[in-house]
């Protein structure tokens, strides 16, 4: 079992608070990421999972077992980087297998362990190659192999994608979230990037502010976000804002009548994509200031009062900039959120 609980976990560095008591429980074989933008502490909860960073207090636990204060090579984890670490002056059959040499393993035991993470990765033609002779994909894929040979108890990866073009990393996705299936490896994945995220984990973190906002599958954080900052950092298009005033538990927009949890002001929130268009007179009257055609679809950017609006419209939809669109909203994905605290006002997130 390769479970972890991270538990009450706090970091401060100095006057700062990197974590405030971050509690966490990812189950053996899942794939978690912890998803938020730069600064919210992300990273430093991966590196005191791998025990690179000290904690200020709190628990870390792999498969029951305390590691809070064990050496990193104790932990029986293997972390891959941003940057793709391989040695140059080593062939990739010798990066792969420099885990396992470090171990004291069997020259049998590295040769099988090595070539069942190159099959794994597709890197078998490569073995005898040194690194500056592979590309930037191939590179990436000898540091997951390498990860993988070892076969640690919990892989903890921090942006390993970033470093790639846009084509390359659509495909890395792939194979990587198809590796990893196959693997079974417990991994905890650090991203700023919300298309990894919702692509790869089976649940994901959103952390802001050094705290986990909302912890919970792909498309719970999408449909259903916890909070406003999640439903505007997820997602692209991000979720729209709208200011309303609820009457006896409902809300009138552009004709339609919403129920509302309770009475007073609330945010409403609907994904671009989550509207059908109307005529003005027959909708919520949005002004639009840019189309910009994306291929697969349309997306139009405009205001309803002071509120900027992003709508995701068929490709085929003939609206240019000035002109004035209704909007019916879809009711069922609809979210509200207290003005206040910015929380959803939804049990279901």
């Amino acid at each position: 079992m390769a479970g972890i609980v991270i538990d009450r976990i706090a970091k401060s560095f100095g006057s700062v608070t990197a974590l405030q008591e971050v509690s966490l429980e990812i189950a053996d074989g899942e794939f978690v990421a912890l998803l938020g933008p730069s600064g919210c502490g992300k990273t430093t909860l991966l590196r005191i999972m791998a025990g690179l960073e000290s904690r200020s207090s709190g628990r870390v636990l792999i498969g029951g077992r305390d590691v809070s204060d064990l050496k990193p090579w104790e932990r029986g984890l293997a972390m891959v980087f941003q940057n793709y670490a391989v040695f140059p002056h080593m062939t990739v059959y010798e990066n792969v297998a420099f885990g396992l040499a470090m171990q004291k393993k069997p020259a049998d035991v590295i040769d099988r362990q090595v070539k069942k993470a190159a099959a794994l990765l597709h890197i078998e033609p490569y073995l005898e190659r040194y690194p500056a002779k592979l590309s930037g994909g191939q590179r990436q894929r000898v540091a997951v192999a390498r990860a993988l040979a070892v076969e640690p108890a919990v892989l903890l990866m921090d942006e390993p994608l970033s470093n790639l073009d846009a084509l390359l990393r659509l495909e890395m996705r792939a194979e990587l979230k198809s590796v990893l299936r196959e693997a079974g490896t417990t991994t905890v994945y650090v991203t700023h990037d919300q298309t990894e995220a919702m692509g790869l984990a089976d649940r994901i973190a959103v952390m802001y502010g050094g705290k986990i906002v909302q912890i919970a599958p792909p498309t719970q954080v999408y449909a259903r976000p916890a909070t406003t900052f999640v439903g505007g950092f997820v997602g692209s298009p991000p979720m729209n804002f709208l200011p309303v005033d609820s009457q006896d538990g409902r809300v009138t927009l552009g004709g339609q009548s919403i129920p509302v949890p309770g009475s007073g002001a609330r945010i409403l929130g609907f994904r671009g994509e989550d509207v059908t268009l109307a005529a003005p007179a027959d909708g919520l009257a949005l002004t639009v200031r840019v189309v910009e055609p994306m291929g697969s679809h349309t997306l139009l950017t405009g205001r309803i009062g002071d509120a900027v609006v992003r709508i995701v419209a068929p490709s085929s939809t003939a609206v240019r900039a000035g002109d004035v669109v209704g909007l019916r909203l879809d009711p069922a994905r609809v979210v509200f959120m207290d003005p206040a605290s910015g929380l959803a006002l939804d049990a279901a997130a």
